[in-house]
């Protein structure tokens, strides 16, 4: 591989029932798992304060803050996956374990994403990446003082590699970044998407439908979309919304528009652990040998845990919460 790639770490082993990547990964978003962990974190997400960001170009996007019991001793800006939120449940199980580690945390919102459609006329798309850039910025300059690490999973690690890329750039002050299960190629992603098990598309196509039939009942003077079942695959939609509602000219050139294959993290220099699962059915972890060589990047290869599941036991409890110390802080 170009990255730089630690052995495959052996210490995550999911028992036999739960270690097939499909129940990894439909257990991971299960909503019996979201209810204990909502259980769980009940106080903490309760004490959540929603936070305005405002952005460069007049955009607006929401983030949950949870302070620590004292003093925060670093913040963590958590990105949640597409068509998910800062209430996902893996993004709140994380974050939870973080403030139980003295971290300040913020859960960013994506546009349009966590009952957010209102506060932007644009549409979503995965280019988007300077108002995510401009809203880590917004957020450090609000806690001066404070290490800054960022937290992705999947589609949102995808974009805090990027924002990882360009830190210095915007005047971000990163100390690393930990991207889980990434999206390397979408093209590749897609066509995973495609040709796996239906339940993946399926999932992601009612989540995303209902999230533009949201954007439409807010804006229906901007956004008539008819009815979208006309559009049978995430293939065809996303063409259809990339033609009509993007400034790209084709749907090649939008996947390519954040890929970060290829020479994408060549200029990376903060620290960065991205996790990767070698069953993952949405991801595949053939496409970590096209990652730009690098040494900020280290690429930790796991034999099981699906697309996010990286669950440990039968209690739905995450690997990756009780790794996110060592991990990331250390």
């Amino acid at each position: 591989m170009s990255a730089k790639t630690e052995a495959v770490l052996a210490d995550f082993k999911p028992p036999i029932g739960i270690r097939t990547p499909h129940i990894q990964s439909i257990l991971g978003a299960w909503s019996l798992r979201g209810q204990i962990v909502r259980y769980r974190t009940r106080d903490f997400v309760k004490t959540a304060s929603a936070e305005m960001i405002h952005c460069e170009a007049g955009v607006r996007l929401l983030a949950k803050v949870n302070n620590p019991a004292h003093s925060p001793q670093a913040l963590v800006v958590l990105l949640h996956g597409w068509e998910g939120s800062a209430d996902a449940t893996y993004v709140v199980s994380a974050a939870h374990q973080l403030r139980a580690l003295g971290c300040k945390t913020a859960r960013l919102n994506f546009r349009d994403h966590g009952g957010t459609c209102a506060l932007n006329e644009g549409l979503f798309h995965s280019c988007r990446i300077d108002e995510i850039v401009s809203a880590v910025s917004v957020i450090q300059q609000a806690n001066p003082g404070l290490p800054l690490y960022l937290v992705g999973f999947s589609l949102g690690a995808n974009f805090a590699l990027r924002v990882a890329a360009r830190a210095n750039s915007a005047g971000i002050q990163l100390q690393k970044v930990l991207a889980v299960c990434p999206v390397l190629s979408p093209t590749r992603t897609m066509q995973a998407l495609e040709q796996g098990m239906w339940i993946y598309r399926y999932y992601f196509l009612r989540r995303w439908r209902r999230s533009l039939l949201m954007k439409a009942s807010v804006f229906p003077q901007l956004y008539q979309f008819g009815n979208l079942k006309r559009l049978p695959t995430l293939t065809a939609t996303t063409d259809y919304f990339v033609k009509h509602y993007t400034e790209f000219e084709n749907l090649n050139d939008y996947l390519n528009g954040y890929a970060i294959t290829g020479d994408q993290l060549a200029g990376l220099d903060v620290e960065s652990i991205l996790i990767a699962t070698a069953d993952d059915p949405v991801i595949p972890i053939e496409d970590t040998q096209y990652l730009a060589r690098t040494d900020a990047l280290r690429v930790h290869v796991l034999q099981q845990g699906g697309h996010c599941g990286l669950l440990k036991d039968y209690f739905l409890n995450s690997w990756l919460d009780e790794s996110i110390d060592s991990l990331l802080l250390t």
